[in-house]
C-alpha cells in the first residue's frame, strides 16, 4: 500500500513531477520484505499501482488543461480501462517493510503492484523521443509552468 499526505483525489497532482518534494511510504507485506534486497543502491523506482478511486473510462478524453479530445493511450489520464498507474519517484530511503519514497501522485491507501528499480539506460535518450501533442510543451510538463498537469 502507497501512504501519502493526499487524503483527497482532488489533492493529487496529475504527473509525479507536480509532487516531486512530496515525501510518501509505500508498506509491503511482510512475506515481500526479502524482495526488497539490494533495492537500497537505486536512487528512482517505478512504482505501479491501482488507480483503485478512478470511476469509469473513456477512449477518448480531454487532458487537464487542453481542449481537444484525445485517444486515452494518448494522454496519462487516470480513466483507464485497465486503471494501472505507474511512476517514477525518487527512493529515499528503506526501512524494513517501508520504502520512503518522494515524488508521488498517488492518493493516500492506493494499492501498490509492483515496484521495479528505474534505470535510465534501458530507455531511449531525450533525442530520440517524439512526444505527439505534448511537444513544445515540455515545460508545463515538468510543472515549471501554470497549469503543470497536462496530459493527465
Amino acid at each position: 500500500m502507497i501512504h501519502t499526505p493526499f487524503k483527497t483525489r482532488d489533492e493529487v497532482p496529475a504527473q509525479s513531477t507536480g509532487g516531486q518534494d512530496v515525501e510518501a511510504v509505500i508498506e509491503v507485506y511482510p512475506e515481500y520484505v526479502r524482495g526488497l534486497e539490494d533495492l537500497d543502491g537505486f536512487s528512482h523506482l517505478l512504482v505501479v499501482f491501482h488507480l483503485h478511486l478512478s470511476e469509469g473510462f473513456g477512449l477518448k478524453v480531454v487532458p487537464l488543461d487542453e481542449t481537444v479530445e484525445r485517444g486515452v493511450f494518448a494522454t496519462r489520464s487516470p480513466r483507464r480501462p485497465n486503471g494501472v498507474g505507474v511512476s517514477v519517484v525518487a527512493l529515499e530511503r528503506i526501512e524494513g517493510d517501508k520504502l520512503h519514497i518522494r515524488g508521488v501522485d498517488m492518493v493516500d491507501g492506493t494499492p501498490l503492484l509492483d515496484i521495479k528499480p528505474y534505470i535510465p539506460h534501458l530507455y531511449p535518450g531525450p533525442d530520440e523521443v517524439r512526444i505527439g501533442w505534448l511537444e513544445g510543451k515540455a515545460d508545463r510538463l515538468r510543472g515549471k509552468e501554470p497549469g503543470g498537469r497536462l496530459g493527465a
